[in-house]
């Protein structure tokens, strides 16, 4: 069975459910049914086979939040091909490594995006471009074609069905080498997740769910709105750009939704607005986030602010399928400090680095294994082996687990940095830092941030004939040589520069000593 038994099953003779139900909407705004939903994605399967898509081939998709997207999205899975999920809010050199690295034969854009790929299109091996207008101001692009969205007589059931072990997508995720790696995730891997979160928490066609985040992340697509739409229910995505808690409420209270994803500093706004009136989100059962604890001055406000909401805190990677451990409403004031016990279908355990099972509380390398966990990395075997053992992923984070089954996390084993619901790898920015001729050492740390939770803060060592200059203006420099290659979240908000980084015996940076040294730069009084 592949994904889009979900909008083609209201269909069948014995229906599971209703084909003119409202299937998605962009900030709680008039709706696509399922029948418009399913028809848009046809002419989106036309557009692709017209292109020259075939099974395995590789498509991109860079697109905001829209209905484009979700359609676009289900035909690439109906051909069979694959769906190369990229970040909007890359940089050209980082778009173009992703690209790239996939091998991807067509890209789907939005026109406010061709700014990013124009530096880049002679230097990939895409052979179509197309685009879909999004923005009055953004001019033609010559290399793009203009998406028609007509339906050119295919024959739907005349194309393969994909299997549920195919490839679905790609998900690019960095890592600590600083090249990111594809992520593969199945039809299968996809189809279960939605189906361990609709158990889990009882969705029905009368489900509405709401995410805030942008759809190429799973945590954003995957969670949450993929199972409403599994159960046909309705999905609500919000708009990508100027983010607001006004805009959320009042998509909240359009759409009716009775689930929400809120990133912990989405939370935060959303507690701290004084314009908030509880009955805009009475219809709301259920807040879930993720990513990072949420503090407890938050836990204890929803308490008291919304006392018929039950808060839920998810753990979990691309890797391993976006969400291994919950921790229930019911736990939020007895485990605080924990993300839960295991998702339905999950195991989570604690292994040495001798690969030898760790004993509770004892502090070891988190693994999980369920069936929404991934079983490769695109293209890069070495990879593959080291993170995927026996169908178990190693998350890279540490933790420990409590004699009463919850998972702690003490510490990330990747130094991952999480700033505003993303990741951010410091190999990768220290990388791009270095390469700037006042750089003589660097190290990348996280440091605590009221707004974005963690923010990157670059602790550098001067070459010698920059060590006099005024250091405000070497800041500026390295600042604009960040922004030239990376995301906007990825380059650091602090800069300090010291005379030498703290070394061990190992030769190795002590990363712990500059968190703890730096901690304070984020404060604000």
């Amino acid at each position: 069975m592949d994904i889009n038994w979900i909008i083609d099953s209201p269909f069948e003779l014995l229906p599971e459910g209703d084909p003119d139900a409202d299937a998605l909407s962009i900030d709680g705004e008039p709706s696509l049914t399922y029948r418009q939903l399913r028809a848009l994605r046809d002419k989106w399967v036309a557009e692709f086979v017209a292109a020259g898509v075939v099974a395995g081939d590789r498509v991109g998709l860079l697109l905001l939040n829209s209905h484009d997207y979700v359609a676009a999205y289900f035909a690439i899975a109906r051909i069979g091909a694959i769906a190369v999920r990229l970040n909007f809010r890359l940089t050209a050199p980082e778009l173009q490594y992703i690209i790239g690295d996939s091998g991807c034969k067509v890209v789907l854009f939005h026109t406010s995006r061709a700014p990013q790929l124009e530096p880049i299109i002679n230097d990939v091996p895409v052979e179509l471009w197309i685009s879909v207008k999004d923005d009055d101001s953004a001019t033609p692009w010559a290399q793009g074609s203009a998406a028609t969205g007509a339906v050119a007589g295919i024959d739907l059931d005349g194309l393969p069905q994909p299997a549920g072990t195919d490839p679905l997508m790609l998900m690019y995720t960095s890592g600590t080498t600083g090249r990111p790696k594809g992520v593969v995730w199945t039809h299968d891997n996809a189809l279960w997740l939605a189906l361990i979160q609709a158990s889990k928490w009882g969705y029905t066609r009368s489900t509405v769910s709401l995410t805030t985040g942008p759809l190429y992340h799973a945590g954003a697509f995957e969670d949450l709105l993929l199972p409403a739409l599994f159960m046909h229910g309705k999905a609500v995505a919000m708009s990508s750009g100027g983010l607001s808690t006004k805009r959320i409420v009042d998509a909240i209270h359009n759409a009716g939704a009775t689930h929400v994803l809120l990133y912990p500093f989405l939370l935060y706004d959303l507690l701290r607005d004084p314009n908030v009136r509880d009955e805009q989100l009475a219809t709301v059962g259920r807040f879930l986030t993720g990513g990072d604890p949420v503090l407890p001055w938050a836990i204890k406000a929803i308490e008291q602010r919304f006392p018929g909401v039950e808060l839920q805190q998810a753990y979990g990677l691309t890797e391993g399928g976006t969400m291994s451990t919950l921790l229930e409403h019911a736990d939020r004031f007895t485990h605080p400090e924990s993300v839960g016990r295991p998702m339905p279908l999950t195991q989570v355990r604690t292994m040495r680095d001798d690969l030898t099972p760790a004993l509770p509380g004892e502090v070891a390398e988190v693994w999980v294994r369920a069936p929404n966990v991934t079983a490769e990395y695109w293209n890069n075997p070495s990879a593959t082996k080291e993170t995927f053992v026996g169908g178990w992923c190693r998350t890279g984070d540490l933790g420990q687990i409590t004699d009463d089954g919850f998972l702690v996390l003490v510490g990330r084993k990747k130094d991952m940095i999480r700033s505003g619901g993303e990741n951010v790898y410091p190999v990768e920015v220290e990388a791009v830092l270095s390469t700037h001729e006042a750089v003589s050492g660097i190290a990348v740390v996280g440091v605590p941030d009221p707004e974005f939770l963690e923010v990157g803060c670059a602790v550098i060592v001067l070459a010698d004939d920059w060590r006099h200059r005024n250091e405000p203006e070497v800041q500026s420099k390295l600042q604009a040589h960040a922004r030239e290659s990376l995301a906007g979240y990825k380059c650091p908000q602090h800069y300090v520069f010291i005379a030498e980084l703290p070394i061990n015996g190992a030769g190795k940076v002590q990363k712990h000593l500059l968190r703890q040294k730096y901690a304070a730069l984020g404060r604000r009084e």
